[in-house]
């Protein structure tokens, strides 16, 4: 088992939202693996391990039979899951990272017959600071674990997952299987930090604010994942935000692109993207769709006329990204996808 660098950071695990609870005694306990008996973290690391590679063989019948119940008689989602990622994962080399149990087997109902919250606080040799933080909502009593098993290659992944164990020795079974890439045009979330900074302080907060973006979704074992590093980085971020982007970007606080002609247009989301794999990244926007066109050829139009506005306002963005997509939005109607390279906006 080996401890990298990147993620010797604190970790907070949800399934959907982070969580903050009051302060209350609390029956769930945390092992981190260096507290571990060896014969036990060998135990679960090889059932991690194992369960990996069955998923790195597209192995669905093998991570079926090793699924817990709940979700192996519904086991379409996984299933699709390791269609998708078996092909990235191919000649890999699998590694198991970091192990935790959390233990929450003397956990009750509520009242009212739901679920508690469950919150683990996994403390570091003793030490009053936490190493990781699992908070997940609504989960039955059991005695749990999180394993992240890295994929080391030319394009590294990381498949992270939450297993649970029903009896004293058994197997350690899947209760939640979370793939994800760790590189993006050839560099990993540290280099995009690094970049973000950088690029903050050349007085380039457009560039960084995307960069910034791609550092966090690499550096998260999961999408669910915050840690203190992660904390340092969205802050960090934070202060380096473009000041039109103070209030925030959303669909209900849209950013507002003016073209030369006048024309606005209303994006809400501004983002990386990795979709072609190419030597830089991509800018992806998500935009507001004019209801009144219906003409594709036109809505086409639009869409690169926002690419263009985007770009003249903030050229900088021309020479640090490959291209843009443009996804222009409206409820009950397809997306109108527009992609270019940069040199085909004018």
């Amino acid at each position: 088992m080996k401890r990298s660098m990147k993620r010797s950071f604190w970790l907070t695990f949800c399934t959907g939202m982070l969580l903050t609870l009051p302060y209350q005694v609390r029956a769930e306990t945390c092992t981190t693996q260096s507290k571990m008996q060896s014969a036990e973290r060998n135990a679960l690391a090889d059932d991690s391990l194992a369960l990996a590679r069955k998923v790195q063989a597209n192995d669905q019948a093998g991570v079926q039979a090793a699924t817990i119940p709940e979700f192996a008689s519904n086991f379409s989602g996984i299933a699709s899951a390791i269609t998708t990622v078996s092909p990235k994962l191919a000649g890999k080399s699998a590694e198991v990272e970091q192990v935790y149990i959390l233990d929450a087997s003397s956990n009750t109902r509520n009242a009212d017959g739901t679920f508690p919250n469950a919150e683990f606080f996994c403390t570091l040799n003793g030490g009053k600071n936490a190493e990781a933080d699992f908070s997940i909502p609504g989960l039955p009593p059991g005695r749990y674990a999180f394993a992240m098993v890295d994929f080391v290659g030319s394009s590294p992944w990381t498949l992270s997952m939450l297993l649970r164990q029903d009896s004293s020795g058994s197997p350690w079974k899947l209760a939640g299987l979370f793939p994800k890439e760790d590189s993006a045009a050839g560099h990993d979330g540290l280099w995009y930090w690094r970049q973000g900074r950088t690029m903050a302080a050349s007085k380039e907060p457009w560039v960084a604010y995307i960069y910034y973006q791609q550092a966090r979704q690499l550096l998260q074992p999961a999408v669910f994942v915050s840690s203190t590093h992660l904390e340092s980085l969205r802050s960090e971020s934070s202060n380096a935000l473009p000041p039109e982007l103070a209030n925030g970007i959303s669909a209900d606080s849209p950013l507002l692109v003016k073209g030369d002609d006048g024309t606005a247009y209303r994006f809400f989301s501004i983002a990386p993207d990795n979709g072609l794999h190419a030597d830089k990244l991509d800018i992806a926007i998500h935009m507001q769709m004019d209801p009144s066109i219906t003409d594709p050829a036109v809505a086409e139009k639009r869409n690169r006329d926002a690419m263009s506005a985007f770009l003249k306002q903030h050229p900088a963005l021309r020479q640090n990204f490959r291209g843009v997509w443009v996804f222009a939005e409206a409820p009950n109607r397809p997306p109108v996808t527009t992609v270019a390279a940069m040199n085909e906006i004018h």
